[in-house]
């Protein structure tokens, strides 16, 4: 699993190549909503996103998926498993991924 950091790469140029490398067919986007279901501010920026990668890939389909806890999830997987990821963002952003990935994969798979 790789974390894609959009402030040191062109991300959608690199998910572009990762795809490509991989032979991916689907690609799995966490989508933040809040508690209540709904979308805000952070939906929209990847939605916006999502379209733009969607754009340089038509030809692989994007699957949104709820990322709500995933992150407090992940967090507490690590600690459990005795890591202190508490200032650690990558590890914490790839087991996030991890859970978003297995959300994905527990209704499709």
């Amino acid at each position: 699993m790789e974390t894609i950091d959009q402030r040191q790469c062109d991300a959608i140029e690199r998910i572009s190549q990762l795809a490509a490398q991989r032979k991916i067919r689907s690609l799995v986007v966490g989508l933040p909503l809040r508690m209540d279901g709904s979308e805000g501010s952070s939906a929209a920026k990847v939605r916006a996103f999502a379209v733009q990668l969607g754009n340089r890939i038509p030809s692989i389909p994007l699957v949104f998926v709820d990322e709500t806890l995933t992150t407090a999830t992940a967090s507490e997987k690590l600690r459990e498993a005795g890591h202190k990821a508490r200032k650690q963002k990558t590890i914490i952003d790839q087991a996030a991924a991890v859970e978003i990935l297995n959300l994905w994969m527990q209704e499709n798979v």
